[in-house]
């Protein structure tokens, strides 16, 4: 049986913590940025982690 393969889309986009958490860039950074103030666009530049609920889905893709 051939090896799985993860998704690479997902590989390119998340990136997982040396705890198995998975981190992921904010949207909305872009374009049209001069509707936007400057402390959003500053707190659109750091990277969080996915929300709980999206975690199990993500890893599946990251880890198939």
């Amino acid at each position: 049986m051939p090896k799985m393969k993860s998704n690479r889309s997902a590989a390119k986009r998340f990136r997982l913590t040396a705890k198995g958490k998975i981190r992921r860039n904010h949207a909305f950074i872009r374009h049209i940025l001069t509707s936007k103030s400057r402390k959003r666009k500053r707190r659109l530049r750091h990277s969080t982690l996915v929300s709980a609920a999206d975690t199990r889905r993500m890893k599946q893709l990251l880890l198939a």
